[in-house]
Order: structure tokens, then C-alpha cells, then sequence
């Protein structure tokens, strides 16, 4: 997951009546078209770089990418595309990491997607996102902040594009991401400051974990009260976990909690029959802040911690 400023100057709902801009419900029904991975075999791939290059990026391929444990990295351009080549053509060639078929562009550069699976993967329970006692309090004593989901998906993946270097989230990769949202397999969470929209997250669900591709914040501390609120909802509609993708001391300090990529999978592969989308309804921030610190305090939270004793 990955934080960049948005522009300012968006306008949000008229409140938290406001319709929302895509669809905000429906069970995550998407195609997932896995052939394109069929050659993959993760207990052997790279945690450090690319676990394949290529393929297409329709929705088909990014729900049955995240269902095993991948997500995308287009190239923002020809000069990132050929340092991809020139990094990891051996490793290509060698068969460490898997060329997919089909290609993204017309000049049929493979080299123009990455795909990425992470060893670790940190992983935040639904009631593990950590507030912070100052932010807590700032919840508490009034910050008059509201957040929904799923009302303004397509401005949150905007403003997590807008002056983002490098520039991953490609207009492909936008209209892919708007297309699962349809579907009800890719979700956004907002925080908004009366009509302005101030700040958000977004992410693809895959059974019952959510993996959070972005966020942004207009105001300090809004991106973070998204994660908060959209995994506080993903918990109470069944979720299990939320994958912060990157293990970096910014997901840390939000509560991430680093696991081995195996047991990543494994929690992919659990039952998912009973999760729901996340309600969509507007709520007080406020209500984020009376936990002291922690979105919760149920088993998911007790867990992350003890991992982080170990």
C-alpha cells in the first residue's frame, strides 16, 4: 500500500446523504481467469523483486491475481519498462521469474507490468489499525470528520494517482480497478470535512482478505483515519485480514504486522462464503477514536500483537 497527496480543490457529496459515484454493494461476484498464472509457482518465486512480467491487465486477470497473492506494478513509462528489462532479464530467462503470455501494450513489451508477491507481507487484523493516542483524542474531542464507503471510489483512485512518482496507477490500471468496484470486488473508503473529501483509501478483495493498493489524505492524519474506518467495516461484514502489500515502517506504524508469504496464502485460501461489502453508510470518525489507540480490541487485535512480541 502507498500514500501520495491529492490535489486540493475536490469536491465531495452534499453531505452524508450523497449518492455515491459507483456502485456500493453487491457480493464480489468478478471473474477470475487464473490461466495466465498457470505456470506460476510461488513457493519458488523472488520476495524481493517481480514474480512475473506481461499479460493483460482486465479484471479477469487482476481478481484472479490477487486471489494468489499478486498485485500489479504497470511501468509509468519506456524508461521504466526498459530498466525492468535490463534488472531482471536474467532472472527471466533463467525461468526465476515467469513471462506471462499476452502483453499491455502495442508494442508488446512484456517488461511494461511487473507483478509483485512480497516475502513478508504485512497484514493488519480488521481491529489492529493503530490510531494513536493523539489522533484518538483529536477524534474524540470533536474533529468534525464523517466517513463512507464505496460513495466516491473512482475520486479516491484519482486523487491517489494525482502527482504520484512513479506514476503506477496508469489510466489501464484506473479503468481495471473501476470495472472490479462495479462488480463489488474493489472498495474505497472516505473521509470527508463537510462536503470536502479530505481524504481515502482503496484496495481489491480477495476472499476474506482485503489488499489495500493506495491512499491519500488532504488533511494530516485523513489517510489513516481512512484505513481505520474501511477496516473497521471490513471486519464487521466478515473480513479476516488487510494486506498493506509493502513491508515498510509506514504500514508498520499503522499496525501492519509482517508474515511469512505461505501463511499469507493460506489465509487467502480460507473460507469466505459468509464476508459481505463493507456498509457504505456515513459514521462519525469520532467513533474510531473511542478504542484509546486501536480500531479494537477483539481477537484479530490481540493476535497482531502477539506476532509483534515474538
Amino acid at each position: 500500500m502507498s500514500g501520495a497527496p491529492g490535489a486540493p480543490g475536490a469536491n465531495g457529496p452534499t453531505g452524508p446523504t450523497g449518492a455515491a459515484d459507483g456502485a456500493a454493494g453487491g457480493v464480489a461476484h468478478a471473474p477470475g481467469d487464473g490461466r495466465a498464472f498457470a505456470g506460476l509457482d510461488l513457493a519458488r518465486a523472488p520476495g524481493d523483486a517481480p514474480v512475473a512480467f506481461g499479460g493483460a491487465l482486465g479484471p479477469d486477470t487482476l481478481v484472479a491475481a490477487y486471489r494468489r497473492g499478486l498485485f500489479p506494478m504497470p511501468a509509468a513509462d519506456e524508461l521504466a519498462s526498459a530498466f525492468n528489462e535490463a534488472r531482471f532479464e536474467e532472472a527471466v530467462a533463467s525461468g526465476e521469474v515467469l513471462l506471462l503470455p499476452g502483453s499491455v501494450s502495442p508494442e508488446d513489451d512484456p517488461y511494461a507490468l511487473a507483478w509483485w508477491s512480497p516475502d513478508p507481507r504485512p497484514v493488519i487484523a480488521p481491529d489492529g489499525v493503530r490510531i494513536g493516542s493523539r489522533l484518538s483524542r483529536r477524534l474524540r474531542n470533536g474533529l468534525a470528520w464523517w466517513t463512507s464507503a464505496d460513495r466516491a471510489f473512482e475520486r479516491v483512485v484519482a486523487a491517489c494517482a494525482d502527482g504520484r512518482e512513479p506514476a503506477w496507477l496508469t489510466t489501464e490500471l484506473r479503468e481495471a480497478l473501476s470495472r472490479l468496484h462495479d462488480c463489488g470486488a474493489a472498495h474505497s473508503a472516505e473521509v470527508w470535512e463537510g462536503e470536502e473529501l479530505i481524504g481515502g483509501v482503496f484496495g481489491v478483495r480477495a476472499g476474506p482478505v482485503l489488499s489495500l493498493d493506495s491512499m491519500f489524505n488532504r488533511r494530516p492524519d485523513a489517510a489513516r483515519v481512512a484505513v481505520a474506518d474501511l477496516a473497521a467495516r471490513f471486519g464487521a461484514a466478515g473480513g479476516r485480514l488487510l494486506d498493506a502489500q509493502w513491508d515498510t515502517p509506514h504500514v508498520r506504524a499503522l499496525g501492519a504486522v509482517p508474515i511469512e508469504r505461505r501463511r499469507y496464502l493460506a489465509e487467502l485460501a480460507a473460507p469466505a462464503d459468509d464476508v459481505r461489502p463493507p456498509a457504505p453508510d456515513a459514521l462519525p470518525a469520532a467513533r474510531l477514536g473511542r478504542s484509546g489507540g486501536h480500531t479494537g480490541g477483539g481477537a484479530g487485535g490481540r493476535e497482531g500483537r502477539r506476532r509483534r512480541r515474538r
